[in-house]
């Protein structure tokens, strides 16, 4: 019971402190309409809301999940209240675990304005709701898994935004979502099957047009798995580099 009072506090925290602003949830609604005019300037011409539609729910997981857990993360270590968090009655995997459900459902959150948007909107198609249910919740996970496994190196907030910008722009290019895996070099498509976006990205895909590169059983495995080892060396480099 302790551990839930603790978790709740923490999780409920962090909400109220950083992701219930609204300068982030201006963003988050103002981001997606940002990239279909993008698409829009780019094209010249109407563009097809159903090819466009999983590129923009992806990225907008993505930079959401990834900015503001980054900025968090970094910015207590500096103020040394991560430390006094380690006081709580709680174990270590718990407390990550609190750390990082706020910016796994602020990127969830994300990622429903644009599906909202296009399908009420846009008359944009989804094949399977429950698919892309799943999806986002992946990629929520991982990419906020990402973001702390790389933000454990950051001492200041402009390192940790300059790491997470050093992976997840490559990555944009390399999983699968403009063009797929099987047109890069094929030097480059082991690197994008290394990649555990890849595999969320074709769930998605799958999701919203039915048609896909992987198996989808063979997706949720690697992206379930991606999950535990990421969160493990997570907690390993957290115990090793913050903690004398």
């Amino acid at each position: 019971m302790k551990s839930f009072i603790a978790f709740w506090n923490i999780l409920a925290k962090d909400m109220k402190n950083y992701y219930l602003k609204p300068p982030n949830i201006s963003w988050g609604i103002i981001f997606p309409f940002a990239w279909m005019l993008m698409m829009l300037v780019k094209s010249k011409t109407a563009f097809n809301i159903n090819e466009a539609f999983p590129g923009i729910v992806v990225i907008s997981v993505l930079f959401g999940t990834t900015s503001m857990l980054s900025v968090t993360i970094t910015f207590e270590r500096k103020a040394r209240s991560f430390e006094r968090l380690l006081l709580a009655p709680i174990s270590m995997e718990l407390l990550i675990l609190a750390k990082t459900t706020g910016a796994i459902l602020f990127g969830i959150f994300n990622s429903s304005v644009p599906v909202l948007i296009a399908v009420i909107f846009f008359d944009a198609t989804v094949n399977d709701w429950t698919g892309l249910l799943i999806g986002i919740l992946f990629l929520a996970v991982i990419s906020t898994l990402l973001a702390l496994f790389i933000s454990v190196s950051a001492k200041e907030v402009f390192e940790a935004q300059t790491y997470s910008n050093f992976y997840r722009f490559p990555m944009i290019f390399l999983c699968g979502l403009f063009f797929p895996v099987s047109s890069l070099p094929i030097f480059i498509q082991p690197l994008s099957y290394i990649l555990p976006i890849t595999y969320g990205v074709d769930v998605v895909k799958y999701s919203i047009s039915g048609t896909n590169s992987l198996s989808i059983i063979v997706n949720i495995v690697v992206l379930v798995a991606s999950c535990f080892i990421l969160f493990y060396f997570s907690i390993r480099n957290i115990r090793r580099k913050w903690i004398v």
